[in-house]
């Protein structure tokens, strides 16, 4: 733990420090892009960190990072020192949103080539045709012959033919009455996952207050304890822990960049 502290103590500072040169540097120079990149690479843990919360969406997880970066990106290129705010508490909301945007973004809508589409309806005819003749369900090959085109087209057009059978979301698995529907067993909300954007926010605010106030916020919401218990834990009165969780409180809202 207090090696993570350490590494995120020097992440900031450098990071600081690179804004502080960037803020130097002519746009469009190639010092400028150093910097920049530089910025970029020092606060890719950021990125990670926020991609792993989304790495069980059947996407690899290196590129939910390359969409968390271009989230990044426009983070860096947006962030104003005079805010007072630390980068990494400005970034979070940027990258997060670009990852839920990829996610909302990547559901298609499912289109069929109008080819395929009018020789699907001509295949299902053959076919219905053929079989009243064979006795049997007729092969591509014999629909193609039957159709004079390719086999190839025949089969092409049979996936055309199952993109267009979907299931109502409301289709119960039975045909009995009261008999839970596709929207009831597909698709839900991951309570976890609502909590994910507030929880990492949380995180980074907490660690720009100073040790006491800090511990004092985790006893209190994390440990459940009343003000009287962490007063008689620290030693100090309930009145002072009061006042130090209102400067607390205070500070973390003006930290916070959603409330800007």
């Amino acid at each position: 733990m207090a090696a993570t502290r350490s590494r995120g103590a020097r992440t900031r500072a450098l990071t600081q420090a690179l804004f502080e040169r960037l803020a130097s540097c002519e746009p469009g120079t190639a010092e400028h892009a150093r910097v920049r990149g530089a910025l970029i690479e020092a606060n890719l843990p950021l990125v990670r960190y926020v991609a792993v919360r989304f790495s069980g969406r059947n996407e690899p997880l290196e590129d939910i990072v390359q969409v968390g970066t271009i989230g990044l990106i426009h983070a860096i290129d947006r962030f104003d020192r005079d805010r007072g705010v630390q980068f990494p508490t400005f970034a979070l909301p940027t990258i997060l949103g670009e990852i839920r945007r990829h996610f909302r973004d990547s559901v298609r809508t499912l289109h069929v080539p109008r080819r395929l589409h009018e020789l699907w309806a001509r295949v299902r005819a053959a076919a219905e045709e053929l079989t009243a003749v064979l006795e049997r369900s007729p092969t591509p090959a014999e629909i193609a012959e039957r159709l004079a085109v390719p086999e190839e087209d025949v089969l092409a057009s049979f996936d055309a033919g199952r993109a267009y059978r979907v299931s109502s979301l409301d289709a119960a698995r039975e045909p009995e009455e009261g008999a839970p529907g596709l929207v009831d067993r597909v698709g839900y909300e991951d309570p976890g996952l609502a909590g994910v954007e507030h929880r990492a926010l949380v995180r980074h605010l907490l660690v720009q207050l100073p040790e006491r106030e800090r511990r004092i916020l985790l006893m209190r919401y994390y440990r459940d304890l009343t003000q009287s218990q962490i007063s008689a834990e620290l030693g100090v009165s309930q009145m002072h822990v009061s006042r130090l969780m209102a400067r607390s409180f205070t500070r973390l809202r003006s930290a916070n960049p959603l409330d800007a």
